[in-house]
């Protein structure tokens, strides 16, 4: 089975390269929090919180793009600028279909339990805000997969057709600083703060403006208007899950093995 290979888009790439920063920069904080854990440091980051200075880069570069979501961009996915006026093309529907509060509820319940209970292993002192610290990072890597690979919101509750229209896909920020609400630190806190403020922008824009959340009101989210082609990553790597699952099943069927055994005696 061949698969179809398409060009990477501006903002594909721009989504990769975000995986690859935010993965180095969760291996870098690993290793630092392993090491000086083995030397008893009493600083589980050791150089990262003894210099507010390298704190300060990381928590910069993801509230500059959190601040960036609040304006319209060329270099976001439309699942996240589907709020703005200008990203509204009008159908000839003019009312959204009304969609189940359950999914989103879920989500909610499921979310918060998750870190309700990294939240009590922490006040509990079985893991220290380090752990939180790298918690919050492995949420960054893995909204990256999200987007680009496989996403469990999509698939077991959302059922949506792709990010473009993703009911909570500006929820990402504050999921993935939720661990920062144990911590009581102005960076930590900083940082929570203007993700839950996007959070907040975001919901009431859902409820002023529901049509332009949705594909039979807002032609800009229909597949037509792509222009990031996202998806396309998903069903590629569906598409070679799929081919790899047949051949493993060749290689287990003890009638192809024994075939291969007659072979390698011949030779």
């Amino acid at each position: 089975m061949t698969i179809r290979k398409i060009r990477l888009s501006r903002i594909s790439a721009l989504h990769y390269f975000k995986l690859f920063f935010r993965s180095a920069l969760f291996a870098v904080v690993l290793v630092t929090y392993i090491l000086n854990r083995i030397r008893h440091s009493d600083t589980p980051l050791g150089l990262l919180q003894e210099s507010p200075v390298i704190l300060g880069v990381i928590g910069f570069i993801f509230i500059v793009e959190m601040i960036l979501r609040f304006f319209p961009s060329n270099f976001e996915s439309m699942g996240c600028q589907k709020q703005f006026k200008k990203n509204f093309i009008p159908t000839e529907v003019s009312q959204p279909q009304k969609r189940s509060w359950k999914p989103v509820f879920a989500i909610t319940v499921v979310w918060l339990a998750l870190n309700g209970i990294f939240g009590a292993l922490y006040l509990s002192d079985v893991i220290d805000a380090g752990i939180l610290i790298l918690i919050a990072l492995a949420y960054s890597v893995c909204d990256m997969i999200c987007i680009l690979f496989f996403c469990p919101f999509q698939t077991w509750f959302m059922k949506n057709k792709c990010c473009g229209s993703c009911r909570i896909y500006n929820w990402d920020y504050a999921m993935m600083f939720t661990p920062f609400v144990f911590i009581p630190h102005p960076f930590t806190w900083t940082v929570l703060g203007i993700a839950l403020l996007l959070l907040i922008y975001w919901e009431i824009a859902v409820r002023l403006y529901p049509e332009r959340f949705a594909e039979e009101t807002n032609a800009c989210l229909s597949c037509a208007n792509c222009k990031e082609k996202l998806c396309h990553h998903k069903k590629q790597l569906r598409t070679f899950l799929r081919a790899n699952r047949a051949i493993l099943r060749l290689k287990g069927n003890p009638v192809i093995e024994k075939a291969r055994k007659k072979i390698k005696r011949k030779k």
